[in-house]
């Protein structure tokens, strides 16, 4: 069984569930968390004439019990899993193919990643050009690049959407404990041996595990559990977590727990999974509402464009803000709280800024025009797409790393069409994560 082997199951146990609009909800406002807790975190100050950029919850003991609460990744991987595996059924039910299922979604990551790499490379140079400090550029696209894990991970967990569909659809239980597994076997593996970059084997065990707990929302195992159940599981998943603190071998800071990822992390998406199950009724009602909709609308059908654009967003604000005088205070200090939210919102502003400008190049995409390409073509566009990804990873965002990722995205997204690549114009598409009422 390959990548994209399309599954021969009976669909009668696994007809498509219908888009669930608490689903919807949870995604829009995982989405505006992370770009509030990316501003928040973000600590600028002005150092012999140069802007200084830090991390400002790093070690700090108060931020570990808000972790629980603000570290929504689980969530984000859960309701993604549900989406991909709902857009997967209903294509399989037309009759169409895990190549055209995959080749979609990877056009949908690629093409906003190149427009957002290009302008980052681009602005690194031009900044480096005009007598920035070297160190300080390599600051900035080091921050730029960290957030970036998120879509290499992403783009092959939603390849791996056919294949693992077909193992939960024939041994839901074991295919999540064999992921749930492994993730303990990596953390034991890089607590035994102290090399700590064992633990990034997790980045696909952890994720992946917690896709899978979106294929069992979709096939509406949680919908069917009383409250008191839930209550239970909630119950249950925060107990072992506060147990797993306890131990000392972790963390409190669930942060801390994501670079690498490590069991924590699945055990926290357990409680939200549960705490999402007890709060859907109420959270489809609000999502009914028509201002609360369209809100949702206008996020979710932008989503991985806003969370690639939200950084240079927060960079450009600084930048603006250096170059009209602005005083920068010093971070935690009782000025630099009071300031936080007409900061956030700043960034928050520009964010929806470069959106808009950067979905003009969206528009233009490639679309299949013959033939659906090879498997192994698409498979190995896969792996180019989450090459570039990672060249951006392991050096930071510089001009060459910029040109290595475009590279790779370009390359992955030739692969994805066939030979005969069109290049149209088009209204808004789904974003990656999300379905369009007609698929």
């Amino acid at each position: 069984m390959t990548l994209l082997d399309r599954p021969r199951i009976d669909t009668a146990r696994t007809s498509p569930a219908p888009r669930d609009a608490a689903i919807d909800l949870v995604r829009a406002v995982c989405l505006v968390v992370v770009v509030a807790l990316h501003a928040f975190m973000a600590g600028i100050a002005v150092v012999d004439g140069q802007i200084a950029v830090t991390n400002v919850v790093i070690g700090q003991a108060w931020f570990a019990p808000v972790s629980w609460i603000v570290q929504i990744m689980p969530i984000f991987f859960i309701v993604g899993g549900f989406a991909g595996i709902t857009q997967w059924r209903r294509m399989r039910d037309r009759g169409e193919s895990a190549v055209s299922f995959v080749t979609g979604r990877l056009r949908r990551l690629a093409v906003p990643a190149i427009a957002a790499f290009a302008v980052i490379g681009v602005g690194l140079t031009v900044a480096l050009m005009a007598g920035v400090s070297p160190d300080l550029v390599g600051e900035l696209g080091f921050r730029m690049a960290q957030p970036m894990w998120f879509l290499g991970v992403y783009l092959g967990a939603t390849a791996l959407v056919p294949l693992l569909s077909r193992c939960h659809e024939r041994a839901p239980r074991v295919t999540l404990g064999m992921l749930v597994l492994g993730v303990v076997a990596v953390d034991a593996l890089r607590m035994g041996t102290g090399i700590a970059g064992l633990g990034f084997l997790n980045l696909a065990f952890v994720w992946l595990a917690m896709q899978q707990l979106g294929f069992w929302w979709a096939d509406g195992r949680l919908a069917v559990m009383s409250p008191r159940r839930l209550v239970a599981g909630l119950s249950a998943s925060l107990i072992v977590l506060a147990g797993l603190f306890a131990s000392g071998a972790y963390s409190p800071d669930m942060y801390e727990n994501l670079n690498p990822p490590t069991i924590c992390l699945v055990v926290l998406g357990a409680a939200q999974l549960f705490a999402l199950a007890l709060a859907a009724p109420r959270l489809r009602q609000v999502a009914a509402r028509p201002r609360v909709a369209a809100a949702v609308d206008a996020i979710g059908s932008r989503s991985m464009t806003v969370y690639l654009w939200h950084m240079p967003a927060l960079v450009l604000v600084a930048a603006l803000l250096f170059a009209s005088g602005v005083p920068f205070p010093d971070p935690l200090s009782p000025l630099w709280w009071a300031t936080r939210p007409a900061w956030i919102l700043s960034v928050g502003v520009a964010t929806v800024l470069l959106v808009l400008v950067a979905q003009r190049f969206e528009r233009r995409r490639v679309t299949a025009t013959g033939q659906e390409p090879a498997r192994g073509r698409v498979i190995l566009a896969v792996v180019l797409g989450m090459a570039g990804v990672v060249a951006v990873l392991i050096g930071g965002f510089t001009p060459f790393t910029a040109v290595l990722a475009v590279a790779g995205l370009v390359a992955s997204l030739r692969l994805s069409s066939d030979r005969r690549p069109s290049v149209q114009r088009a209204g808004r598409y789904p974003a990656p994560g999300m379905t369009s009422p007609a698929s």
